[in-house]
């Protein structure tokens, strides 16, 4: 007769986990997640192996800190089934192959750019080359690469603080920035472009600066363009471009 009750408290204790995460919190341990919930610690990490199983939650095996996993992004964007995961993944899971860096692909929504989709590399991947799955446009890799390529208007719109930098990333076709949680981490980034310009997402990789060196980035932004370009072409009415 207890099923049932047990059952719905078992849910509702990982909504209240996964409520830890709202506001772009990032890198909780099980001991913040219990004490932000009210659970035992014990209660807490038994939820959240159960999270990470179901991707909901990934762990950093650095820092045994915990963050908003791949299937939660995947269900925080209403519109990702509209953007056709199954024709973009495979041209993603190819770079990250070739370029031995998890590629990910982001959209802007209002102000932030989302990451919806990241494709991790067989061999040499680190939780250093995942992206936060919302960002800042102004200041994130991402959100630069959709910025700089939008119109005036679109640029006006979103704040953006120094348009220098956005005319920088349109000369050379692609942003690069720091993390804001780590200044190791540099993520870079193209936009994806559909067939009259306008963007439609961007294309971005990221890592430790020591690996991701300036003579990586020349090497592998030609790569990442011509998968951005596949993207774009076929992205049709998938992607709301930013206009």
């Amino acid at each position: 007769m207890n099923s049932p009750r047990s059952g719905s408290q078992a849910v509702e204790r990982a909504i209240a986990v996964l409520a830890c995460f709202e506001g772009g919190a990032t890198d909780l341990t099980v001991s913040a997640l219990a004490a932000r919930t009210g659970l035992a610690v014990s209660t807490a990490y038994r939820i959240v192996q159960a999270l990470v199983r179901g991707g909901l939650l990934e762990r950093d095996e650095h820092t045994d800190c915990y963050r908003v996993g791949p299937s939660l992004i995947s269900l925080a964007v209403p519109s990702l089934g509209r953007h056709d995961a199954e024709a973009f993944a495979p041209h993603l899971y190819s770079l990250a192959a070739r370029v031995k860096l998890t590629a990910s692909l982001g959209v802007a929504k209002d102000d932030v750019a989302v990451t919806v989709f990241s494709a991790r590399p067989p061999e040499r991947f680190c939780t250093h080359q995942l992206p936060g799955a919302r960002q800042p446009l102004q200041t994130s890799a991402m959100g630069m690469a959709i910025l700089a390529f939008g119109t005036a208007s679109a640029r006006r719109g979103s704040s953006v603080p120094v348009p220098s930098d956005l005319e920088r990333v349109r000369r050379r076709g692609y942003a690069a920035a720091f993390s804001a949680e780590n200044r190791d981490v540099l993520a870079v980034a193209v936009p994806v472009l559909d067939a009259d310009g306008r963007p439609r997402g961007a294309l971005g990789v990221q890592a430790l600066r020591r690996r991701l060196t300036d003579d990586l980035v020349r090497e592998i932004v030609p790569l990442m363009r011509g998968v951005a370009a596949r993207i774009g072409a076929g992205a049709g009415t998938a992607f709301p471009a930013f206009r």
